[in-house]
C-alpha cells in the first residue's frame, strides 16, 4: 500500500537573529547546491519504571507530557536556527517495554487513515484520545518547522475482518509528520517489529512519501532498514532520495552500531538519512546523524547520558553531493564497470589472473580459523603482517584483501567472510566481507566489539557478491565513521579501498544483504 502526502504551502520566511557560526546553515543555495536546514534529536527519554503496570489515561499523559515538554524547548531552540524539519526517535514520548494491555492508555486514537487532512492544534475537540498528536501539531505550527515524530497508536478494526486483532483493534508503532501549519500530513505504521509486544504489524506493506516545499521524504521506523520494505521499494520504485528515519537502537559492534549503518545506507543508495536515536548508555543506544553521500553530522556519547540536538544543512539533490571516489559510479543496485586503475593486484594468496574470477572454496587458505561474529559463525584468515594479501571463502562468496600497516602494534586483525541466513534477533540473508580489530591476542576473540584501535592501515576489499546490495562502512576508534576513498563494482565484484586515515582501523567491511533470500 502507497500512500503520497503533499503539502502545496510555500515554505514560512524565518526572521531571526543567529550566532555568526549558523549563518551556513540559512543559505539555501552554496557553490551551486541547493540546500535545507535540518535537525534531529537524540533524546535521553524519561523511562516509565514501571510499564508492564496497568494506569488510565490521565496518568499515562501525565507520564508523557515530561517528554513532550523536552521535545517543545528543542523546537523552539530548531526554529531559531531555521530548521525546516526536525526528527524525534522511536519510543521518545511513551517509552518501551509495554505488554499490549499496559501500552494501551498511552495510544491515541487514529481512524484508519480516514483522518487527514487534519490540523490537531486547531481541531482539538475533532477526535478524543489525541492529546500528544494536539501537542505535536502545535509545535511543528509555533516553530514553523515539519515535525517528525513517533508515537503508539490505536486503530478501530471490524472484530470479524481478516486479521483484526480479538479485542477489535490494531495498536500500532506509528511515525507521524506535521507540516510547517501544524498539519498532519504523514502516517507510517512500523512494519518491521522488534520485540514489540504491544504493537501490531500492519496487515499491508505501507510506502510514505509525503512532499514539503524543500524536498521529497521518505519515512520508515527503527529495524526496517535492515529489510527491502518498506525502504528498498521507496528508494528504487517510488524515487524518494530523503528519509526521515525515528529509531530505538541498541548498538553492536563491529558491524551494526546506528551511525555505522546509517553512514553506510546512505553511502550505499546515495541518498540522504534524516536519523535520530534513543540515547540511554546502559542500553548501548545511541547514535543519531544527518547524513548525506559526502557528509556525516552525527552524535555518538557512550561515556553520558546526555541528549543533542544536531542542527545541519542537506543537499536538495544528494547525487551533487558525491565524495570524489563516487564521482564514476552509479548505485549499487546497477553495478557498472569502473576504471582499471581503483583495482590493485592480488598476490600469492591467489592467480593473479584469477583475482576477479572464482579462486572459490578450493583456494582456502591454511590457516583459517572460525569465530562467532554477531551470533553468525564466521571463517576467518588472520591480517598479522605489515603488508601483504589475504582472501577467504565460505560458501559462494570469497572475500579479498590487501593492506599495508602504517604503525606495529600488538593488536590481532582478521578478515571475515559470512554467505548465509542470520537467525538471531531477527532472519534474514547476508553477505559479508569485513576486516576487524579482534578483542584480544587470541583467535577466539575476534568479531568481538572493539570501540578503540591504534593499528593505521590502507587497505582494499573486495568479493564476488552475488547481491547487489552491499553497503560499504568504515569505523576507526572511538566509533568515528569514515567514508571509503572508492568503493563500487568491477566485474561484478564489488570493492572498498582507503589509502589515507590517520586513525586505527576498528571495522571496514562490505555489508550484503540478500533480501530474496530471506
Amino acid at each position: 500500500m502507497s500512500h503520497r502526502y503533499s503539502n502545496k504551502m510555500a515554505a514560512v520566511t524565518h526572521q531571526w537573529i543567529i550566532p555568526a557560526f549558523f549563518c551556513c546553515l540559512m543559505a539555501s543555495v552554496a557553490d551551486g547546491i541547493e540546500y535545507y536546514v535540518s535537525a534531529v534529536y537524540e533524546h535521553h527519554s524519561i523511562l516509565n519504571p514501571n510499564s508492564t503496570a496497568l494506569c488510565d489515561r490521565k496518568s499515562a499523559l501525565e507520564f508523557m507530557s515530561k517528554n513532550l515538554d523536552i521535545y517543545e524547548q528543542q523546537v523552539t531552540i530548531a526554529a531559531k536556527h531555521n530548521v525546516q524539519i526536525i526528527v524525534f526517535p522511536e519510543d521518545g514520548i511513551h517509552g518501551f517495554n509495554y505488554s499490549r494491555h499496559s501500552i494501551y492508555p498511552y495510544l491515541d486514537y487514529l481512524p484508519y487513515l480516514r483522518l487527514l487532512p487534519w490540523n490537531p492544534c486547531l481541531e482539538v475537540d475533532k477526535y478524543q484520545d489525541t492529546e500528544v498528536l494536539q501537542r505535536l501539531s502545535c509545535m511543528a505550527m509555533r516553530g514553523s518547522m515539519f515535525v517528525v515524530a513517533n508515537i503508539g497508536t490505536k486503530v478501530p478494526c471490524e472484530h470479524l475482518g481478516p486479521g483484526c486483532p480479538p479485542d477489535g483493534r490494531y495498536q500500532f508503532n506509528t511515525d507521524v509528520v506535521f507540516s510547517d501549519n501544524g498539519t498532519l500530513v504523514a502516517i507510517y505504521f512500523k512494519q518491521n517489529l522488534y520485540f514489540e509486544y504491544g504493537f501490531d504489524t500492519p496487515p499491508e506493506v505501507q510506502h510514505v512519501v509525503f512532499d514539503t516545499p524543500f524536498a521529497t521524504f521518505g519515512l520508515f521506523t527503527c529495524f526496517d532498514i535492515l529489510f527491502h520494505e518498506p525502504v528498498v521499494t521507496l528508494i528504487e520504485k517510488h524515487g524518494v532520495k530523503h528519509l526521515a528515519y525515528p529509531t530505538a537502537w541498541m548498538n553492536q559492534l563491529p558491524l551494526l552500531s546506528s551511525i555505522q549503518f546509517q553512514r553506510a545506507f546512505a553511502t550505499g543508495f546515495n541518498i540522504n538519512i534524516l536519523a535520530a536515536n534513543i540515547h540511554h548508555k546502559t542500553l548501548g543506544m545511541t547514535g543519531s546523524g544527518i547524513f548525506s553521500p559526502a557528509r556525516s553530522s552525527y552524535y555518538y556519547e557512550m561515556e553520558s547520558e546526555e541528549s543533542h540536538l544536531i542542527i545541519a544543512k542537506v543537499p536538495v539533490d544528494p547525487s551533487e553531493e558525491l565524495f570524489p571516489g563516487q564521482e564514476a559510479q552509479v548505485s549499487p543496485v546497477n553495478s557498472e564497470k569502473l576504471g582499471d586503475s581503483v583495482f590493485q593486484t592480488i598476490s600469492q594468496s591467489c592467480d593473479p589472473e584469477d583475482r576477479l574470477g572464482n579462486c572459490g572454496a578450493s583456494a582456502v587458505q591454511d590457516d583459517t580459523f572460525h569465530a562467532e561474529m554477531m551470533y553468525d559463525n564466521f571463517t576467518f584468515v588472520p591480517v598479522n603482517r605489515s603488508e601483504g594479501s589475504v582472501h577467504v571463502c565460505s560458501g559462494t562468496l570469497c572475500c579479498y584483501l590487501t593492506y599495508h600497516k602504517h604503525n606495529e602494534f600488538n593488536e590481532l586483525y582478521a578478515l571475515g567472510v559470512f554467505d548465509g541466513l542470520h537467525i538471531v534477533h531477527g532472519t534474514y540473508s547476508l553477505q559479508i566481507c569485513a576486516l576487524v580489530k579482534c578483542g584480544g591476542p587470541d583467535f577466539t576473540m575476534c568479531g568481538q566489539e572493539v570501540t578503540n584501535a591504534s593499528t593505521v592501515l590502507n587497505f582494499q576489499i573486495w568479493g564476488n557478491f552475488s547481491t547487489n546490495y552491499v553497503f560499504p562502512m568504515i569505523v576507526t576508534s572511538g566509533v568515528t565513521l569514515q567514508l571509503p576513498d572508492h568503493w563500487g563494482w568491477k566485474d561484478g565484484h564489488c570493492y572498498i579501498n582507503k589509502r589515507t586515515n590517520d586513525l586505527g582501523l576498528v571495522t571496514a567491511a562490505l555489508y550484503g544483504r540478500h533480501y530474496d533470500r530471506d
